[in-house]
Formats: structure tokens, C-alpha cells, sequence
């Protein structure tokens, strides 16, 4: 039994389809059991901070999301343990590398969380992608309503990966031997400019897509009107950062799964819908 917290998530939810299709008994971990959509085959259990022992009952393997524990990491680690629970596998971040900034709150969220889970005795794998292509979703309101989008920072590079390559990843971490132990970091094929991801989704939406890039104060509340300002703030610096810096670029996920990470305009058609009005 695999149990996936996070599981209506963007790489949960593709997860939980990958294990089941692979056969294996999935527990599926969600605050809203009734709203969860996801496979017959999964278990769909509501996600109780006060009922963490029942969640992990006859399962001996844990997919980890920082947001998806509630807060209460170290308790979910305890409790899996004591159910038998022998391996987590945790989505990270590649913010975590040498050199990094120890102080930016994304890499201490996710710095906090590998450590919790190295001390907690399970054996371990994290899995530490950079930038989610899932993150263009951010411009779907704009791009619904009109063909400009306000962004910021025009020139920033990345190699977006997408979502459901790092579940991909994911599952052979859980399935196959061999991943104890390992910082599997994730990424896209290739290098992208903000203003390269708008002309993607224009392709596969068919329209003409323009970027405008705004001051980083402007388009923060805009872009991320549910995170936290700390949060914000974060991310606009580590965006400003990559502008004109040619990314990290790993074959991670063709070397794990077999297959190559799939390009931006590929998770663009993926999610063409999305964008649609």
C-alpha cells in the first residue's frame, strides 16, 4: 500500500493515475474526499491532522508534499512509522543545492522537511525539481479574457518540467529499488523565457500572445493572490535571479523513467483547455 498525501495536487493527482495504472493498492490522501475526481481503483480517504494513525494502516510506503502534511510533518512522520510505514518518497524543491540561500523561505520549508525526514528512520528519496511548468497557470485568467499578459520579468530562464514527469519519477521511486538515499533533481529539456512560454500557449490555444512585462511590486498581488507576502516575495526574488542566467538543465527523468521530459509546448497543448475562455 502506497499512500500519497497532496493527492488531488497537480503531481499527486497525476501520481495516484500512474500507480494505479501500474497495479499498485494506492491510499489517496485528500481534505475533500467528496471533490477528489480521481481514479475508482484508489482509496480516497479524508486527510484528519487529529486521525494521522489510520492514514497509513497496512501501508509501507509514503508520498510526501511539504503543503500536503498540514503542517504536521514530524507527527505524520511518527505516525507512518509506527504503522510500518518503511520508505517516504518527498516532492522538494531544486531551490535546495549548494550554495543556495539558506535564509529564503521556500529552502528553509523545504530544507526543514528533508531534514525531518532523514532523522525520522525511514529510508528516504527526494525529488527536487526547479521550475513547474504547471506555474504558467498563473496567466490563465489574463489569457482567457484577452491576448496581452502582465507579467514580470520578461528574460527570466528556466527549464519548466512537467508535472507529470516528476510523477513519473515519482512512481519509479516507489515501484523499483534503488532510490534510497537519492536527490533526484528534476527539470525540463530545454531553456524558456517567460516571453517563450506565451508564444507556446498562443500555439496551442491558436491566438496571438504578447508578454508586457510590469514591475515586480505590481504584478506579485496579481500573479499570486493566494500566497503569503514572504512567499511572494521569495519567488520574485529568485525570478530575478534567473534573468539572462542560463538554467540548470538535467536528463533526470529520461534516465529514471525511459522517457524524455517533455517541452514546454508540449505540457502548452497538454493544457490548451485551461486557457480557453
Amino acid at each position: 500500500m502506497i499512500v500519497v498525501t497532496g493527492a488531488t495536487g497537480n503531481v499527486g493527482r497525476a501520481l495516484v493515475g500512474r500507480l494505479v495504472a501500474a497495479g499498485a493498492p494506492v491510499r489517496a490522501l485528500t481534505r475533500a474526499p467528496e471533490r477528489a475526481a480521481l481514479p475508482d481503483r484508489a482509496e480516497v480517504v479524508k486527510f484528519r491532522p487529529d486521525g494521522l494513525a489510520a492514514l497509513f494502516e497496512g501501508a509501507d510506503k509514503v508520498f510526501l508534499y511539504v503543503q500536503g502534511a498540514g503542517g504536521r510533518m514530524p507527527e505524520l512522520l511518527d505516525a507512518a512509522r509506527a504503522a510500518g510505514v518503511r520508505q517516504a518518497v518527498l516532492l522538494s524543491s531544486g531551490i535546495i543545492r549548494e550554495g543556495a540561500d539558506e535564509t529564503h523561505p521556500i529552502h528553509a520549508m523545504h530544507a526543514t522537511a528533508e531534514r525531518q525526514i532523514r532523522d525520522s528512520g525511514l529510508a528516504w528519496t527526494f525529488l527536487r525539481p526547479n521550475a513547474f511548468a504547471v506555474n504558467a497557470l498563473q496567466w490563465a485568467p489574463q489569457i482567457r479574457s484577452r491576448n496581452t499578459v502582465r507579467g514580470v520579468f520578461a528574460d527570466m530562464l528556466t527549464a519548466p518540467v512537467h508535472e507529470d514527469d516528476i510523477a513519473a519519477v515519482a512512481a519509479r521511486a516507489l515501484l523499483d529499488d534503488g532510490h534510497e538515499g537519492a536527490a533526484h533533481r528534476l527539470t525540463g529539456p530545454a531553456a524558456t523565457a517567460n516571453t517563450d512560454q506565451i508564444a507556446a500557449i498562443g500555439r496551442a490555444v491558436g491566438r496571438d500572445l504578447a508578454f508586457v512585462e510590469v514591475a515586480p511590486e505590481e504584478a506579485g498581488p496579481l500573479l499570486f493572490p493566494r500566497t503569503p507576502p514572504e512567499l511572494v516575495r521569495g519567488l520574485l526574488r529568485t525570478f530575478a535571479d534567473t534573468v539572462g542566467v542560463a538554467p540548470e538543465i538535467t536528463t533526470t527523468v529520461q534516465e529514471i523513467t525511459g522517457s524524455p521530459a517533455r517541452t514546454f509546448g508540449q505540457w502548452a497543448e497538454d493544457h490548451a483547455a485551461d486557457f480557453q475562455p
